[in-house]
């Protein structure tokens, strides 16, 4: 894993000056399809930014929320963002505090990674104004702590990519960091996002009961294959890989129109497609940004033919990495 990214942080010279910073942290699709609770990888287009200003007041205030949500909470600890920077203060013994004003460029509940990346973003603005910012790495369970106020979990399968970029393993487990994985340059994502909202808390309700082993055997030998189809740049492998036995089978019924979506990815040359993340985002991996494009034009005329207009992101799945915009001493 690549961590102390130099976007992450501002000049050795000019650190204990700034007062202000800005950064930006893209949308991402995680689990795809065999890798639930593990896998994810970052997606150009969407992301939200931060704005993150010293206070002297020893608190974490939100100052405003903009964008394409603003209905989120203005009580900082429920709040993806704020929750994160309150994790960093009381780990850092920080002195000061912090006010944010959020821009949410990713909509509520579409299974791209919105709650992860505003706390990403809020994490990688305030490292700015740091006396000594931190690495990737330490910054890394701050914004889990703040995708927890959303989701109920410390799970960072859309922490990791947004904060990292590129495809990334998240495993479980205090202490224990990501790994970037490899994607071969070939291969592009369409995520088409339809007008429907999916709660997580909702989508992990539906897996409240016990799964029987036999779809478990089938996942492992799924997520194997995947593994290694990346590592190899194999595409049958990775066509192997891209199959859920487990989550897909109940969470589709939540999803208006999921069937006849994913069958027209599978029409349109894609390697494999499922849920992106919760949903109700669907994502399909494809050899190319041309194909890719095209397969995302079918997957929103089936979305539209089911009666939701949808929007479409496509990217390598090598996508961004969070990182600074702006900043003011």
């Amino acid at each position: 894993m690549t961590v102390g990214s130099a976007s992450l942080h501002a000049s050795r010279a000019s650190r204990a000056s700034r007062v202000e910073a800005t950064a930006f942290a893209p949308a991402s699709s995680a689990n795809l399809a065999s890798g639930f609770d593990l896998l994810g990888h970052s997606v150009e287009g969407w992301r939200d930014e931060a704005t993150v200003r010293r206070i002297d007041a020893p608190e974490v205030r939100i100052e405003a929320i903009e964008g394409v949500v603003t209905a989120l909470p203005a009580r900082a600890a429920d709040n993806t963002a704020g929750a994160a920077l309150i994790a960093m203060r009381e780990a850092l013994n920080l002195p000061f505090g912090f006010a944010v004003r959020l821009r949410k460029g990713i909509p509520l509940g579409s299974g791209l990674g919105g709650s992860a990346a505003s706390a990403v973003a809020a994490v990688v603005a305030a490292n700015a104004l740091l006396d000594a910012p931190l690495s990737a790495d330490a910054l890394y369970p701050f914004a889990l702590d703040g995708e927890a106020v959303a989701s109920g979990s410390r799970h960072g399968d859309n922490i990791a990519p947004s904060l990292l970029g590129g495809l990334v393993a998240a495993f479980h487990g205090d202490g224990v960091l990501p790994v970037r994985l490899h994607a071969p340059t070939w291969l592009y994502a369409a995520v088409v996002h339809p007008a429907v909202v999916l709660e997580t808390r909702v989508a992990r309700a539906a897996l409240a009961e016990p799964f029987a082993i036999q779809p478990i055997v089938r996942q492992t030998h799924h997520l194997a294959a995947l593994l290694l189809g990346l590592e190899r740049d194999d595409e049958a492998l990775i066509r192997r890989g891209l199959v859920d036995a487990l989550v897909e089978p109940r969470r589709a019924a939540l999803i208006p129109g999921f069937e006849t979506v994913k069958q027209a990815a599978l029409d349109a040359g894609a390697l494999g497609s499922s849920i992106s993340g919760a949903g109700p985002g669907v994502f399909a991996w494809f050899r190319g940004r041309t194909a890719a494009e095209a397969g995302g034009l079918a997957m929103q005329r089936a979305f539209a033919d089911a009666g939701h207009p949808a929007s479409i992101l496509v990217s390598p799945v090598a996508g961004p990495a969070a990182g600074l915009i702006a900043s003011k001493d």
